[in-house]
């Protein structure tokens, strides 16, 4: 059975505190995730959050240069009401297409982070290209890139097919490429991974079709 309904429903998430993106947009705050001891809300009047460490960009490790990461979107799809995949996890679906999947997981990550969610928590993974932070993390060596995974004390970025990934609370999948049959592995996989909850960003109509394929 497919993860996601042959014509989802997007609803519009519940209205809460919105975080503004480096282009100066706006972009809406995930619904609070399920389960036992949710994380609070950071208090009202609090500074916003500064920007995670390790992402590519200005705020990167000294260890050497990181490449800027992808332009952001001029629109950020909403996610839709929360589904239940078959590991008891929430399922939620951002459409995007193939070029804008990363894009797409990032600004997840980001209203992940600022309505309390940890680092250390989450998990994201990609279907076709690399996503920059593992690239650039990967050109150190691969001892040190799973040393952060072991770690476990940020967010971990890793091709869906890393069968070393472990799994974490929440999982974030870009449909950013790959053949079908990646797609049809990853997301079943990416599911068995999210503790509470698994985001995916693609083009619906592919996952669905893809999915259906190998149901």
């Amino acid at each position: 059975m497919p993860l996601i309904p042959e014509e989802p429903q997007i609803h519009e998430s519940v209205p809460g505190p919105r975080a503004t993106t480096a282009a100066g947009r706006t972009a809406p705050t995930p619904r609070p995730v399920p389960g036992p001891g949710p994380r609070p809300a950071p208090p009202r009047g609090a500074p916003a959050a500064s920007a995670r460490p390790g992402k590519p960009g200005p705020a990167a490790p000294p260890r050497g240069p990181v490449a800027a990461p992808p332009a952001q979107r001029t629109g950020s799809p909403q996610p839709p009401a929360g589904k239940t995949g078959t590991a008891g996890a929430q399922l939620q679906l951002i459409p995007a297409p193939a070029d804008g999947a990363i894009d797409a997981a990032d600004e997840a990550v980001d209203l992940l982070l600022d309505s309390g969610r940890a680092p250390a928590e989450i998990l994201v993974l990609t279907t076709g290209e690399t996503h920059p932070w593992a690239a650039h993390e990967l050109s150190f060596g691969e001892a040190s890139y799973w040393a952060q995974h072991d770690a476990a004390d940020d967010v971990f970025y890793a091709d869906a097919d890393a069968e070393r990934a472990t799994g974490r609370p929440v999982v974030v999948v870009a449909v950013n490429g790959g053949t079908d049959e990646v797609t049809a592995r990853a997301l079943p996989a990416a599911m068995a991974r999210a503790g509470t909850l698994l985001i995916v960003c693609g083009d619906p109509q592919r996952i669905n079709a893809v999915l259906g394929a190998n149901a």
